[in-house]
């Protein structure tokens, strides 16, 4: 007791806390690590249910969705749950003007209704197990990183063929610490998932792109699938011959909600995480990334929401472009602002002192690490000289002007031509006769030459002019005359407009070259981009490898100077755990948030006809009749709750469990100010947020009128039952 308390006030006193709640935590590792202190939390499980390779536990309901999302299976029939967002695409794509599920949602009423998704997967997680040593064979200090990387790549093929594993499973190798651990997956992947149901946008994406990162929040953020099988419970490809897949283990349902302070787990494949980072990667972040990225976008969007308020067809086409342009945007801000209010340059440097004099107190470790820190911020810092114009470079040719980035469709078609011949790039015009029309049919020239102009004169004025290029010279930006040259620009590009493209395509292909080597927005695509990968690629390259090699060295420093302080690994798409409570929090000074939002508030913010706020008339009728079934508590219907588990992307559906091993909820965002949390957890402001599993039941039975599904879930009240219920099996 005495040696844990020394260690504890150490972490404080060094300003290495780990805070309950933070970590995506290897199941595997759970009763080495984190069992203990989940329970003194209120869990009432062990670490065996939660992972075991010998019984059924939690880990054998949660899937790895489309391979980018987390579903859970929540009935002994496999149906799956998953967020709308996770399931949009196949939403969108079995709709129709005669059956537009986006706008009116999908609810099959039986089996033979639900929709067959090609492409699809599912994959559970059989086992897992570390394979450091084997995958590290032949290994040599003096190697460089090339051939490091060909011998661990030669290792994981090897141990691919070798390990034991059912025809129908696959075998994964993940790096692990920065490329110090190496742990393997047995997997199944099931390919027949179809589509059983799912909300209209109206209520799954509730609150569009205000809402976004933001609490308190009000969407019902689900979907429906069901995973099938072959006749023996297999992966098998699409067939009507297929059943409903038997789940090794289910999730049951409770019907008892939350309460402030409840113990909650997520369950899920976090994507990427950088928590490990020095001082001078997280000032890289708040100083120089994230303001550029801000910057850039700032003033794009509020171009399209100039245009978008004046003309409804117009927002209309433009909705989904700023809200993928936002996305972003709003992450960067929150995580800039949650990163300064947590001080968290300033924890990383009282880490960094406290590493240095353990290290110091070493002469074996100092002998093996010393200089590493120091020279990884060094190279950092020599980065930085870079990074707003690889940022700038980027937002401008990649993301925020259309046209520009679809310049890379011209492009193929000259490289095709030039390397393969006429025959080859004729298929590539093809492509784009194709394309062309749904282009289209959502551009907006005048959008597009506006962001166009402004952001390149924010570029001329705030890039150094070693990395202006002839033809921005020549628009001359801070001239005037430079909007009536933009315009130029625009009027011969074949991208300006269906018109032109309909001239310039239909031509032989011979002439289609020339005309795109011809074309001046496309010459002046072809300098910035080539100025980009002389110039500026290169260098970024270089300081990535840098940054990759010194990292690794940096994680085994770190892990080996603190001996005694638990390390959870950087999330890389693999399954996880993290933990933590239900509570609100303070974002700032006299502000105070609850944790739990009611349907009262979606109605609060209803507003006919807006597209991020209008209701389904059903809905409000629901709520004005009070027909809210057995899922209202004390009269209310429960929408969301937030706690303060540790989630990425990648989380977007994961399960929210309570202490039993019950679903409780539905994870699908984080609160803007907890952004930072993949650089740097801070219990006092990261909290997730999730859907209440109540409401995901209140609109599948009353809305959507689907009980016969609710039907096929366990649903049970473990508040009220004598003993802990088990899951689902």
């Amino acid at each position: 007791m005495i040696k844990n308390l020394l260690l504890s006030l150490l972490f404080v006193i060094s300003g290495l806390p780990l805070f309950a709640g933070e970590g995506m935590w290897l199941p595997l590792l759970l009763s080495q690590l984190n069992e203990k202190e989940m329970q003194s939390m209120g869990m009432k499980m062990t670490a065996e249910d939660i992972y075991s390779i010998n019984k059924s536990s939690l880990k054998d309901a949660i899937v790895h969705f489309g391979g980018g999302c987390t579903g859970e299976i929540i009935s002994s029939t496999g149906l799956l749950l998953t967020n709308h967002h996770c399931g949009y695409s196949q939403i969108q794509s079995h709709s129709s003007l005669e059956n537009n599920y986006v706008e009116n949602g999908f609810w099959s009423k039986n089996r033979n209704e639900e929709l067959s998704n090609p492409g699809l997967t599912a994959t559970f997680i059989i086992s897992m197990a570390e394979v450091t040593n084997d995958i590290m064979k032949g290994i040599s200090e003096n190697m460089t990183l090339a051939e490091k990387q060909s011998t661990i790549d030669k290792n994981i093929e090897s141990i691919k063929k070798s390990y034991p594993r059912q025809p129908y499973q696959d075998i994964m190798v993940k790096a692990f610490y920065k490329g110090n651990q190496y742990y393997l997956f047995v997997t199944e992947t099931y390919k027949d998932v179809r589509l059983v149901a799912a909300p209209p946008s109206s209520i799954g994406n509730f609150g569009v792109d205000s809402d976004n990162w933001v609490w308190p929040r009000h969407t019902c953020d689900f979907s429906l699938f069901r995973i099938y099988a072959d006749e023996n419970n297999h992966p098998a490809e699409y067939s009507p011959n297929n059943v409903p897949f038997k789940p090794r283990h289910f999730l049951p349902i409770s019907l008892d909600g939350i309460k402030e302070n409840d113990f909650t787990m997520i369950f899920g494949f976090p994507g990427r995480t950088n928590e490990y980072l020095p001082s001078e990667s997280i000032r890289q972040i708040t100083d120089l990334s994230d303001p550029a990225k801000v910057a850039i976008r700032t003033r794009a969007l509020d171009i399209m929401h100039k245009y978008m308020q004046t003309d409804e067809s117009t927002k209309i086409k433009y909705v989904t472009k700023a809200a993928r342009i936002s996305n972003g945007w709003k992450k960067w801000q929150g995580e800039m602002e949650g990163l300064k209010k947590t001080k968290a340059i300033e924890k990383k440097q009282k880490f960094e002192a406290e590493y240095n004099r353990l290290l110091k107190s070493n002469p074996a470790l100092q002998a093996k690490y010393g200089g590493v820190l120091e020279e990884l911020n060094h190279n950092t810092i020599e980065a930085n000289k870079y990074v707003k114009i690889s940022e700038y470079s980027v937002e401008l040719l990649r993301v925020n002007i259309e046209i520009l980035r679809n310049y890379s469709r011209l492009d193929a078609i000259v490289r095709v031509f030039e390397n393969n011949g006429a025959a080859e790039a004729a298929k590539k015009i093809d492509e784009l006769k194709a394309w062309a029309p749904g282009y289209f049919k959502d551009y907006v020239r005048a959008i597009d030459e506006d962001i166009f102009a402004d952001l390149f004169k924010m570029y001329y004025h705030d890039i150094d002019t070693a990395y202006h290029f002839p033809r921005l010279d020549m628009l001359a930006p801070d001239q005037p005359g430079y909007t009536e040259k933009v315009k130029m620009l625009f009027d011969g590009s074949p991208l300006a407009s269906q018109t032109q493209m309909d001239y310039f395509i239909n031509q032989s292909t011979e002439n289609v070259i020339k005309a795109i080597q011809n074309d001046g927005l496309y010459l002046f695509y072809k300098e910035m981009l080539d100025q980009y990968r002389a110039k500026v690629s290169p260098k970024v390259s270089h300081f990535e490898k840098l940054t990759e090699e010194g990292m690794e060295k940096y994680m085994a420093a770190q892990m080996a100077v603190f001996k005694d302080k638990r390390f959870y690994p950087d999330a890389n798409s693999t399954l996880r755990i993290t933990y933590g409570k239900v509570n609100g929090y303070s974002p700032r000074d006299a502000v105070k948030y609850e944790f739990q939002t009611w349907l009262d508030g979606v109605m609060e913010k209803y507003i006919p006809g807006n597209y991020e706020y209008d209701l389904p008339q059903k809905l409000i009728d629901l709520y004005q009749k009070k027909d809210f079934g057995p899922y209202a508590e004390n009269g209310r219907i429960p929408v969301c709750f937030i706690a303060s588990n540790h989630t990425t992307g990648g989380n977007s559906g994961s399960p929210a469990i309570d202490a039993y091993g019950n679903l409780i909820g539905l994870n699908f965002d984080r609160t803007w100010e907890g952004t930072m949390s993949d650089y740097n957890y801070d219990a006092s402001i990261c909290r997730n947020i999730m859907v209440d599993i109540r409401y995901v039941l209140f609109i599948l039975d009353k809305y959507g009128d689907c009980k016969h599904l609710v039907d096929e879930m366990k649903l049970v009240h473990p508040r009220s039952a004598k003993k802990p219920k088990k899951a689902g099996k």
